[in-house]
């Protein structure tokens, strides 16, 4: 499985939506995605990416896109 397999994998799972949904999902604005849910996505995201984010990190994760940018930018994951 790709990181980018395993990374889409997450969000599907998470918000229960299909490949062509993944991109427009962000948090508060897609309904399921409430603070609870962000602590479980990244508990997700840490688990099977084995990444430790920081609480910057955590708040910075708003969408399915920034946290794709994120995971790359600061801790060189390669989709």
């Amino acid at each position: 499985m790709t990181n980018l397999e395993k990374y889409n994998d997450i969000f599907k799972k998470m918000f229960n939506v299909s490949d062509d949904k993944l991109e427009s999902l962000a948090y508060k604005e897609t309904p399921e995605w409430n603070s609870m849910a962000q602590i479980a996505l990244v508990a997700e995201i840490e688990d099977k990416f084995d990444l430790d984010f920081d609480t910057d990190d955590i708040f910075q994760l708003k969408s399915y896109v920034v946290g794709k940018d994120m995971l790359a930018t600061k801790f060189d994951v390669e989709f």
